[in-house]
């Protein structure tokens, strides 16, 4: 089974892809908008699920993306794309609507809304497909990417192969479950569901007589004041439990955004393995934190509940983590809990838990067996990725394996952020063609990270604070 060539007739059977793209969430939807104009690439690009969607568990009501629109699928790689999301809106005739609104940050529910338009309008990409192995052939010195074509049901109905010189991966991240808590998640019962599936399950959880909710980030907060909101005044029975020290507002001054730049990617690829590990938990803040309205929204409805006197039945814990957990009977829950600062533990009793545990990578080993003799790894046994978003192979590969917020460990914090999905799309695609088909800015940022022995001379300051070059 061959997809067809971008916007031009089905390639022969035997004919190679020039890029196979595995998942189609925003990463590679933005990856395969921006392919769509080179005609001269084949691509194809895989999707298990049976149609595009982002996060559908969390589009609540009024939640917005934490950067703004133009942090679209294409427009910081190319703002004359018809991929973008103003083109989007006057395709729906919307245009002078969303001009009078001002909404400089949109809902998460329009988002998903535009990438599904993208993903209908796209030729090429194939959903119902699970990639299930990429090996390297090194007789036809192509890659072999194994797939099975699932119903609609989701059970296989085909098996298929098809080849390509190179392939990017975009696989996305799964939903984080700390162990402790996962013999919970797993057993019938007592709802204990991750923020993931939150609005499947809202109604079964609004009904449970007290609910826990675990996590400090975004998706913690935003499940948090949705429950609040629909709970009656007096008789909330919530519980708001976090690790981290405090429910703390995300990095957003405009000089700590410009570690979501190409600049900042860059200087954090350069540095030693060791340095970027230390350096990730440190700067947690800048994508685990809360947005500052939803953290005001929140106290204002817990204020609101005062107004009448007496305090709403909600509480709120940072600094604690759950260190076992079981169920009571076949209705409740107990949770361990420990004070990391106080050293003192507790225990509470609940009816449904929402874990906001955030989201880590999926495993790429499993999917990419074939290729593990070929991989270099790092210290951590966790594959070493070029600057260009490559997996660094063996040399007797000729084609090049590409990853899609997968290199968090080597390319840093900007890794998942949408801000910058569209320049490595654009990068991925100049390195592939070895041409410059996106002309991307040599300059990013106004802040110099670090610095450059090539570019600079040892200086010292002299006593009016100028630098002046070193003698000797």
């Amino acid at each position: 089974m061959t997809p067809p060539v971008n916007g031009g007739p089905a390639p022969a059977p035997e004919e190679p892809q020039d890029l196979v793209g595995i998942g189609i969430g925003p990463s590679n939807l933005s990856l395969a908008a921006l392919a769509h104009p080179l005609t001269e690439l084949r691509t194809a690009f895989y999707e298990q699920r049976p149609g595009f969607h982002w996060h559908p568990g969390l589009l609540l009501d009024g939640a917005t993306l934490q950067v703004p629109f133009l942090a679209d699928l294409v427009t910081l790689a190319d703002p004359t794309s018809p991929w973008s999301f103003l083109n989007y809106q006057r395709e729906q005739q919307r245009l002078f609507p969303f001009y009078f609104a001002e909404k400089f940050h949109i809902q998460r529910s329009e988002y998903d809304a535009y990438c599904r338009w993208v993903s209908c309008q796209l030729p090429g990409l194939q959903f119902g497909h699970q990639v299930d192995a990429v090996r390297w052939n090194p007789e036809r010195s192509l890659f072999e990417v194994d797939f099975t074509q699932l119903d609609a049901e989701g059970e296989a109905e085909a098996l298929g192969r098809t080849y390509t010189r190179n392939v990017v991966l975009g696989v996305g991240t799964a939903p984080y479950v700390p162990e402790t808590l996962r013999p919970l998640v797993d057993a019938p019962g007592v709802p204990v569901i991750h923020a993931a599936d939150y609005l499947d399950h809202r109604e079964t959880l609004l009904g449970a007589g007290h609910i826990t909710v675990i996590g400090s980030g975004q998706s913690g907060a935003e499940v948090f004041l949705d429950l609040l909101k629909a709970r009656p005044a007096g008789a909330e029975k919530l519980h708001w439990l976090a690790r981290t020290e405090a429910f703390a507002p995300m990095e957003y001054s405009k000089l700590g955004l410009e570690h979501f730049t190409p600049d900042y990617t860059g200087y954090f690829h350069a540095l030693p393995e060791s340095v970027r590990d230390k350096l990730m938990p440190a700067q947690w803040q800048l994508h685990k934190g809360i947005d500052a309205d939803t953290m005001a929204a929140i106290h204002d409805e817990l204020y609101r509940r005062t107004l009448h006197g007496g305090w709403p039945d909600a509480t709120l814990t940072p600094g604690v983590f759950v260190r076992t957990a079981g169920r009571v009977g076949a209705t409740r829950v107990e949770l361990h809990l420990e004070h990391a600062q106080q050293g003192t533990r507790s225990r509470i009793h609940t009816d449904a838990v929402v874990l906001a545990t955030g989201y880590r990578e999926r495993p790429l080993d499993q999917m990419l067996a074939g290729l593990d003799s070929y991989m270099r790894r790092d210290g951590s046994s966790r594959p070493r990725i070029s600057e260009d978003y490559r997996l660094l192979l063996d040399p007797s590969v000729t084609g090049s394996v590409y990853v899609q917020n997968a290199e968090r460990h080597t390319h840093g914090v900007g890794a998942p952020d949408l801000g910058l999905m569209a320049w490595r799309s654009a990068s991925i695609l100049n390195s592939l063609t070895g041409k410059q088909p996106y002309v991307l800015p040599k300059r990013t940022a106004f802040t110099t990270f670090g610095l450059d022995p090539a570019a600079l001379e040892r200086r010292e300051p002299d006593r009016k604070g100028t630098l002046v070059p070193l003698k000797g």
